[in-house]
This record gives structure tokens, C-alpha cells and sequence, in this order.
């Protein structure tokens, strides 16, 4: 088995298999069978099977492997805590950003282009 690099070139499909794959290989490594992990993560042993199949599950589910297989720290790499600089702390004043916005286009990116140049 070797292991793949997960990046955004793979399809959805190819990094569910591989998350499967390796959470399989933790598994092992801690020698539990499907059964204990299921158990102890309180998730049905048809659902390890499922993930380690590499199909689609539910994030909670996840989760409760995770925490099993002492892999929680992981999420801290994969999402990073937001930290805001500064500047934002001063432009937002003090408060947390709920909204995303849209950045201004200048008037002159607002007009559209045309060949004919009349307009």
C-alpha cells in the first residue's frame, strides 16, 4: 500500500479512499479490529466499513474515529484557528466577522467592454 498525497488535483472520490485507507492502517496499528473501533467510537461497525471503504460519511462520525485513533489534533492542521491581525481588530473594532463581502469594483472595471468603443 502506498499512501497518496491528498491535494485538490485528486477527485472527491480518490481522497474519500484514501482518508479510508488510512484510517484503516491507524487502526491496525493500534490492533483494533472494525468491531472495537466502532465500539468504542460509538459509531456501527457497517459505518468503519463504509469509511474505511472509502465511502462518503457523516463529519460526526468522523469525528468519534478520530478521537479513537487519537488523530483530534489533525483538525487543528487541517483548520487552522483564525486569528485576525491588528488592522482588522481595529477595522472591524473589536468585533467578530459574521459576513463576507464583495470587494468594490472601480468605476472604470464596472463598465463594460465592447469592441465598439461608442459607448
Amino acid at each position: 500500500m502506498t499512501t497518496m498525497k491528498i491535494s485538490k488535483l485528486i477527485s472527491d472520490d480518490g481522497i474519500l479512499t484514501e482518508i479510508g485507507e488510512r484510517i484503516s492502517r491507524r487502526r491496525l496499528e493500534q490492533s483494533l479490529t472494525q468491531a472495537q473501533l466502532a465500539e468504542q467510537s460509538g459509531v456501527s461497525k457497517r459505518t468503519v466499513e463504509r469509511i474505511e471503504a472509502g465511502a462518503s460519511t457523516q463529519v460526526s462520525s468522523l469525528i468519534r474515529i478520530f478521537r479513537v485513533l487519537n488523530l483530534l489534533p489533525a483538525f487543528n492542521q487541517m483548520i487552522p484557528e483564525v486569528v485576525p491581525g491588528p488592522i482588522d481588530i481595529l477595522r472591524h473594532k473589536g468585533k467578530t466577522r459574521q459576513r463576507a463581502s464583495t470587494r468594490k469594483q472601480s468605476k472604470q472595471m464596472k463598465k463594460e467592454w465592447s469592441w465598439d468603443d461608442k459607448t
